[in-house]
Order: structure tokens, then C-alpha cells, then sequence
């Protein structure tokens, strides 16, 4: 299997650069074939310029490099720290420029009887992705009642929106808490975790979100249809569970 990893974080010494080594390693070891994104050892500009949008879109060669790195895996494993709220900004600057038009978005009839090849299918469809997300707070503080909100509504824009847009079927995230309290124990734990989530990529089942054409949604309001998931609203409202 080739296994792309896009890593963002800034200090080579850190908690996240010693998981990154370790997965690389692990990954390897099982005979799989690794290449990384060290988006802050590569410099990666995150700024999208005037020349790169759709209407006057120029592709860069940094840009076009991932790309390739993109058709290239058959797994996108996506690690970062949780900084208020979200990816660090040089990540999201790596989606901005990276899922360029007719690549990331744009793909397809737009019709009245299909919406773009989006949610499900695109460019990145039969590719797997999983996020490995650490964070400084206790899982408690991510609950269904907890102060920061429920980490999976916290994650849905990510997953749903920038890993399922474009076909990619979503493993659930590796989540680690209380980041700032790892001794050598918890982090052999850890490790031991971390390398059973990596050894399951190609057959965990897939978060079970609702494909855009395949008959759940109206087209073109893509408002989910009356009688799936009745009086269920919100990101839980997109997932299969009521069937």
C-alpha cells in the first residue's frame, strides 16, 4: 500500500514529530511504501495568490508535486495538532492551493440529476484518509457535553468537507489528549495504538457518510430528503446510522 502522510507541525522535537517517525517506521516496516509532507520542513507557502484562482488558475510546481503525491496514495493520513479549533493555518493553506479547480472541486455534470461528482466520488475516490489529531485537553472536554464541543462535530468540516468531498473514504481519527502530561510509559501505549490503527487501514470500515448521488439528498436544493433521518438536524443528520 503507498501511504502518503501531510504533517504539519513546527518543531522536529515534539510529541507529533516523534508519531510521524514512528508511523513512517511502522508503516515501512509492514512492507508498505511511505512518502511524507513536512509542510513546515518544506517551507510551504499557504498563501493562495491571485494567479492561482479559478479564473486566471496557474498551476505551481509545488502544488502539482502534491498532487501527484495525491494520485499516487492509496492512503492520506492527515496529522496535526488541534489549534483553536482546527489545523494549523500552514495545513490549511496546503488544501487551499493542493484541491485546485477540476482536481479537488469542480468534477462533474452539474445537472438536475447529479450536483458535480462531490461527496463520495471526484478525483480522490477509492483512496482512504484518516486524521491523527493530538490536542493539550481531556477527552472529557471534547464529549457530547463537553465545554469545547464534541470533537466529531469539531471534525466534521475536515472530514466531511475536505476529505469526502472529493471521494475519499474517512477512517475514524486517531485522537490523542492531554498531550502535555506523556511520560515514557503512556507514550509506549501510545505507540502500541497508534500501530494497530496503522495496521487496520485497508479494512476499517469507513465513517458511514451519505453519498451526495446516490438518491439521499434533492437535487439540486441538496437538502436531505424528508423521510431519511426524520427530526434529526446538524452534521448527524449526514450519516448513515438510521439505516
Amino acid at each position: 500500500m503507498n501511504v502518503l502522510i501531510v504533517y504539519a507541525h513546527p518543531d522536529p522535537h515534539s510529541l507529533n514529530a516523534s508519531l510521524k517517525n514512528y508511523a513512517v517506521q511502522h508503516l515501512e516496516a509492514a512492507g508498505h511504501t511511505v512518502q511524507v509532507s513536512d509542510l513546515y520542513a518544506m517551507e510551504w507557502n499557504a498563501t493562495l495568490s491571485a494567479s492561482e484562482i479559478p479564473e486566471r488558475e496557474h498551476h505551481r510546481a509545488d502544488v502539482l508535486r502534491e498532487q501527484e503525491k495525491l494520485r499516487w496514495a492509496d492512503t492520506v493520513i492527515f496529522q496535526f495538532p488541534l489549534w483553536w479549533f482546527s489545523m494549523p493555518a500552514i495545513m490549511k493553506g496546503w488544501f487551499d492551493r493542493v484541491y485546485t479547480l477540476g482536481f479537488g472541486y469542480g468534477v462533474g455534470e452539474h445537472s438536475d440529476r447529479r450536483w458535480g461528482d462531490r461527496y463520495g466520488e471526484g478525483s480522490l475516490a477509492g483512496k482512504r484518509a484518516m486524521l491523527m489529531v493530538t490536542t493539550g485537553g481531556w477527552e472529557s472536554h471534547y464529549g457530547p457535553r463537553g465545554i469545547n464541543g464534541a470533537i466529531d462535530d469539531l471534525l466534521f468540516p475536515i472530514q466531511h468537507g475536505m476529505l469526502f468531498y472529493p471521494g475519499m473514504d474517512v477512517l475514524p481519527p486517531f485522537l490523542l489528549y492531554r498531550t502535555r502530561s506523556v511520560d515514557e510509559a503512556r507514550f509506549a501505549a501510545i505507540r502500541e495504538e497508534l500501530g494497530r490503527r496503522l495496521d487496520t487501514l485497508e479494512t476499517t470500515p469507513p465513517i458511514p457518510y451519505r453519498r451526495q448521488n446516490h438518491g439521499d439528498y434533492e437535487i439540486p436544493a441538496m437538502t436531505l430528503k424528508s423521510d431519511l433521518a426524520p427530526g434529526v438536524v446538524g452534521f448527524k443528520a449526514h450519516l448513515q446510522a438510521d439505516r
